[in-house]
């Protein structure tokens, strides 16, 4: 039987800034997001029903999850009888602003779309995927993209220079209704130039992206490593340190591979989760059968957890 096999990247908030609020309650948004190379895995194979596994995720496989609801929608679009068997490889970290469930739901959309040879558009796709939730189109697109209104503004921009991430998940996540609830409440002193991070994307000034990094709900998160976790990464060599999304992962720039990894050595001390990443130039997107056959690298752990 034909398994048709999906990579769905992780995202970064460069930038992450609240301009207003509207009349339906969400808030308007303006960010710059970069997909990373740290993958959802996604398998999938025709079956007569909606099937849904999760191997070794504490993530519930049932109707609220995204990746089942973006099968379920997507068999109502196009009509199509039948239905598929999905297993997801959880890798992104959950309750952490990097869109790990957006990636799920991107990536059956995308493999479903291979799978039945639907031949859906990217626009059909991103439209598909707005109603699941705000990340998704952003997760079927991927790369680096300024992203305004609730997700659904994406202007694609030039590749994000060279560098690499460092991405610590802290021992508690973070709800994203709460952290936008607090934000309502007390506001934040951070409200990050985009126009300006937009422009040095397209300059390729790396520098000039970190002077513009800023995410205006890490104030108001909660979040009590964050701190500590930025003045470790600023104190092993990154360019700039910040949350992203909703947190509660933190992630640091860093100029080398070399300055990277002994970032990610000495936050290993402390931290059990700790990520080496590089940006990523797409979304969701089918493997070949020959590279989908290898096995996912695996994580390194520490027995120690903060």
């Amino acid at each position: 039987m034909k398994q048709v096999t999906v990579l769905a990247p992780a995202k970064l908030n460069l930038a992450l800034d609240i301009v207003g609020l509207f009349e339906n309650g969400y808030h308007d948004l303006d960010m710059v997001m970069q997909a990373i190379t740290l993958y959802e895995r996604i398998t999938l194979q025709k079956a007569p029903d909606i099937q849904l596994e999760l191997p070794g995720s504490f993530v519930a496989a049932n109707e609220k999850n995204t990746a089942y609801k973006a099968a379920k929608m997507f068999l109502e679009y196009t009509g199509l009888k039948g239905g598929v068997k999905i297993s997801v490889q959880k890798r992104v970290p959950v309750r952490a602003g990097m869109a790990g469930g957006s990636a799920d739901a991107a990536g059956v959309l995308v493999g479903m779309n291979e799978l039945y040879h639907a031949h859906l558009s990217m626009s059909e796709l991103c439209a598909l995927g707005a109603k699941i939730g705000a990340d998704v189109p952003f997760a079927l697109m991927g790369g680096t993209c300024r992203v305004q209104g609730v997700g659904d503004l994406i202007r694609a921009l030039p590749p994000c220079p060279q560098c690499w991430f460092v991405v610590v998940m802290p021992s508690v996540g973070i709800s994203t209704p709460e952290a936008f609830k607090k934000y309502d409440q007390v506001g934040s002193p951070v409200h990050p130039d985009c126009a300006a991070q937009e422009a040095a994307v397209r300059a390729g000034s790396l520098q000039g992206i970190c002077e513009a990094c800023g995410n205006a709900l890490e104030f108001c998160s909660g979040a009590q490593e964050t701190p500590h976790i930025r003045e470790m990464m600023m104190q092993n060599g990154a360019v700039a340190s910040m949350m992203t999304g909703s947190g509660a992962a933190v992630f640091g720039i860093f100029n080398t591979e070399k300055a990277a990894q002994a970032a990610r050595e000495a936050l290993h001390k402390e931290y059990r989760h700790v990520y080496l990443a590089q940006p990523d130039r797409g979304g969701a997107r089918v493997v070949p059968q020959r590279v989908a056959a290898k096995k996912p690298e695996k994580r390194r752990t520490n027995k120690k957890e903060k």
